[in-house]
C-alpha cells in the first residue's frame, strides 16, 4: 500500500510541477466549449446571396421585402444586390456566393394575370446544409408574396422556383472527405516532424547534431522534408479511400490531380513548419500528446469542414481567415466538388504558400536559439 501510495505521489508531483500540461488541462474543455459551441451552432446565419431583380413590378418589391425581412431578422443570409446576372451566378461558382436569385422580367405580370410565375435560384450545391435551408427560405418567402392581397374565395397563385444545381450533387456524406484529408494531415504532422525533434531533445540525442557539419536550417528542412513524403503518401491514400467508400468516380483529369498535389503538398508544409514553431521549445511527449487535441479542435472545426465558416460569429469567422486549414478545405472542396483548377484556387494556393514560408523563417530561427 506504502509503495502504492508512493507512485500515486511521485506522478501527481510530476504533473504539478509541469505548468504547461497544468495549463492545458484546464483551458483545453473551456476551448473546446467555445469552439465546438460555436462551430456547429444550430442556425445558419449570414450565407451571401445574391439578388438580380429584372422586374419593376409590385410583386418583386414583396418578394425582396420578404428576403430582407429574413436578412433583418434570423439573419440566416446577406442579400447582394447585382445587376448583370451573368456576375450573380459566376460569383456563386466563384464561392464568393451561396446563391443567386434570379427575377425575371414579367415576374410581376404573370401574377397579376393568375399565372405561375418562375425565378431561378442557383445554389452551391457543394454545401448541401447551406443550400437547402436557403431553397427552403426563398420558398417561403416567395409564397408569402400573395397573402394580403388575394381574396379569401380565390386560390392563391404559387410561385414556382426553378432551382438549379450548379454542381452534381453532394450529399452530405461525401462532402466531409476534404475534411477527412485535412484531418489525415494533420495527423501525420504531428506524428512526424517537430514530434521526432522533442523526442530527440527528451532522449538527449539532439545533442548529437552538434557533433555533424550540418546547419540548423538543413536539420528542420530535412525533418520536414522526410515528413513531407509519409504525409503526403498518407493523405493520398485517406483519400482514395474516402472517394471509394462514399461512392465519388474517379473521373478527374490530370489538372485536377495535379491541383489536389499542390493543395496536400502545400497544406503539409503549412502545418509541419506551424508545429515546427508551436513545438520548437518543448522537451517533453507529454506535452505534445496534450497539444495535439488543441489543436485539433481550434484547426480542424472551424475550417469549414462540417459546417459553413459564413455562419460563423464574427470573431471566429477572423480565425478562420488565418486557418490554413480553412483554405486548404475551401481548394479541396472547389476541385472535389466544382472541377476547378489551379486559377479558380489562386488565393488559396497563395495563402498557403506565404503561410509556409513565414512559419518556416520562424522554425528556424526558433531552432537556432533552442539547440
Amino acid at each position: 500500500m506504502v509503495r502504492l501510495l508512493a507512485v500515486i505521489e511521485r506522478d501527481l508531483r510530476k504533473f504539478i510541477r509541469n505548468p504547461v500540461v497544468l495549463a492545458m488541462s484546464l483551458i483545453m474543455p473551456l476551448l473546446y466549449l467555445v469552439i465546438l459551441g460555436n462551430s456547429f451552432q444550430g442556425k445558419l446565419r449570414y450565407l451571401p446571396v445574391a439578388v438580380v431583380n429584372h422586374d419593376t413590378g409590385h410583386y418583386s418589391g414583396r418578394l425582396i421585402k420578404n428576403l430582407h425581412a429574413i436578412e433583418a431578422g434570423p439573419k440566416t443570409f446577406i442579400i447582394i444586390k447585382i445587376q448583370d446576372q451573368a456576375i450573380a451566378i459566376k460569383g456563386v461558382r466563384a464561392g464568393r456566393y451561396k446563391a443567386a436569385l434570379i427575377i425575371p422580367p414579367d415576374f410581376s405580370k404573370r401574377i397579376s394575370l393568375k399565372g405561375i410565375p418562375d425565378i431561378g435560384l442557383f445554389l452551391d450545391n457543394t454545401d448541401s446544409i447551406s443550400g437547402e435551408t436557403i431553397r427552403s427560405l426563398v420558398a417561403g418567402a416567395a409564397g408569402a408574396i400573395q397573402t394580403e392581397y388575394v381574396p379569401v374565395r380565390e386560390r392563391a397563385g404559387e410561385t414556382h422556383i426553378r432551382g438549379i444545381d450548379l454542381y452534381p450533387k453532394v450529399d452530405y456524406y461525401q462532402s466531409l472527405i476534404p475534411g477527412v484529408v485535412i484531418m489525415a494531415i494533420f495527423l501525420g504532422t504531428m506524428t512526424t516532424g517537430a514530434f521526432n525533434l522533442v523526442m530527440d531533445r527528451f532522449l538527449g540525442i539532439d545533442e548529437s547534431y552538434l557533433l555533424t557539419p550540418l546547419s540548423k536550417s538543413h536539420l528542420v528542412s530535412g525533418l520536414i522534408i522526410s515528413s513531407l513524403f509519409i504525409t503526403t503518401a498518407l493523405a493520398g491514400v485517406i483519400l482514395t479511400l474516402s472517394m471509394l467508400i462514399a461512392g465519388i468516380p474517379f473521373s478527374m483529369g490530370f489538372s485536377q490531380g495535379i491541383s489536389i498535389f499542390i493543395v496536400v503538398v502545400l497544406t503539409t508544409l503549412c502545418l509541419l513548419s506551424m508545429m515546427f514553431v508551436i513545438m520548437g521549445r518543448i522537451g517533453h511527449p507529454r506535452i505534445v500528446g496534450v497539444l495535439s487535441g488543441f489543436l485539433n479542435v481550434i484547426l480542424f472545426f472551424p475550417s469549414g469542414a462540417v459546417y459553413p465558416v459564413e455562419s460563423f460569429p464574427g470573431w471566429l469567422k477572423a480565425f478562420a481567415r488565418i486557418n490554413p486549414e480553412a483554405y486548404a478545405v475551401g481548394a479541396l472542396k472547389a476541385i472535389l466538388f466544382k472541377n476547378a483548377g489551379i486559377f479558380n484556387i489562386s488565393a488559396d494556393i497563395t495563402f498557403l504558400s506565404v503561410f509556409t514560408v513565414v512559419m518556416m523563417t520562424i522554425a528556424i530561427a526558433i531552432f537556432k536559439r533552442t539547440l
